[in-house]
């Protein structure tokens, strides 16, 4: 075993976690789960079966990530963070054919109690304000905040708003890197 499991956490058989992750308090990771290498799972997770979770993911505490999701390398998913994968439910009817898929793309960051409806992406290294509402697809680089969230700009790779632009590319004013926010 590669990994850090605490006592209290449940890693189901058949699911697969990799080098250097660590699992904390009262996590619960379902069958054919799948994490990567150097991921921190926080307390109270709960992972769904067939969850597919890449490399350096950071769950924070209190997040459920169901059926359907997949979160790419370097993703963040604040505390609290509240995933969908079926627009319709109901108790007395639900079946595999409802699971809706997610992708949370490389370097995205989900923020605090933010909700995130089902049938969508989020781009990469996208922004997700703190309690926001996300109702449709959220583009690479792009910060959404509100309920539903709105697009309000974009950001750097670092996490700061991009403000600056030369010919088809934005400056980050932070770290000066270059970003082609179509890409």
């Amino acid at each position: 075993m590669g990994y850090f499991k605490h006592e209290t956490a449940i890693v189901e058989e058949g699911a697969k976690i990799g080098n250097n992750t660590k699992i904390w308090h009262f996590v619960q990771i379902r069958e054919n789960a799948e994490i990567g290498s150097n991921c921190n799972i926080g307390k109270d997770v709960y992972i769904d079966k067939d969850v597919k979770i890449w490399n350096n993911v950071k769950i924070q505490n209190g997040v459920s990530i169901w059926k359907g999701i997949t979160i790419e390398d370097n993703a963040f998913i604040g505390p609290n963070a509240c995933f969908v994968n079926d627009l319709y439910p109901r108790s007395e009817i639900w079946n595999d054919e409802r699971v809706k898929k997610t992708l949370i793309k490389e370097g995205a960051s989900i923020g605090v109690n933010a909700t995130i409806l089902c049938d969508l992406e989020i781009g990469k290294y996208a922004l997700v304000g703190a309690g926001s509402v996300v109702t449709k697809n959220v583009p690479n680089y792009g910060i959404v905040i509100g309920n539903p969230a709105k697009l309000i700009g974009y950001a750097c790779i670092c996490g700061h708003k991009l403000k600056e632009f030369k010919d088809n590319l934005m400056i980050c004013s932070s770290c000066k890197k270059e970003i082609d926010i179509k890409k």
